[in-house]
């Protein structure tokens, strides 16, 4: 197999075109873009991952109640990096994958907010479930999507998402 000469042009072209987007708006962290399609996140960043129990008919409820509680709060925490809320059918659980910044910024969240919005959370919960007659007796719960499991992992890598064809 023989090698063939880099092509000047088409080097220069992907080297304006990720100029271009660091200047319009890649968030303030630099992200590097490998020849894969990966992007190397912020160093020391964390993913939290918890797993909540979620069944099948209180997923709507679910996503709700994050979306009123967790989700607004989130977007204002120093370091946070965005989410993923993924369901698991077969176990009927919520997994939620929270991206930080650093583990420090993460950490430094006072308990007593976390707190305060965990209790948001369990009523606006309840609130979604009893509009919902799937689920009534999730309804009188304390906390109807209990904890599962709770954990953090290293982030190091994310795959860029492909292009559709077409666009």
């Amino acid at each position: 197999m023989t090698r063939r000469p880099p092509r000047p042009l088409a080097t220069l072209l992907a080297a304006l075109c990720l100029f271009t987007l660091v200047l319009v708006g890649v968030p303030a962290v630099a992200q590097a873009a490998t020849a894969q399609g990966a992007i190397t996140p912020p160093q020391g960043s964390v993913v939290e991952h918890l797993r909540v129990k979620v069944p099948a008919g209180a997923r709507g409820a679910w996503l709700q109640a994050e979306e009123e509680s967790w989700g607004p709060w989130l977007q204002r925490q120093d370091g946070f990096l965005g989410r993923d809320l993924l369901w698991d059918a077969e176990r009927e659980e919520g997994l939620l994958l929270i991206r930080w910044r650093s583990r420090r910024q993460w950490l430094a969240i006072p308990a007593s907010e976390i707190e305060a919005v965990q209790v948001r959370f369990e009523a606006a919960a309840r609130r979604a479930l009893a509009h919902d007659p799937g689920e009534p007796s999730l309804a009188r719960a304390t906390n109807p999507f209990p904890l599962v499991h709770a954990g953090e992992l290293e982030w190091v890598a994310q795959t860029a998402p492909l292009e559709e064809e077409g666009r």
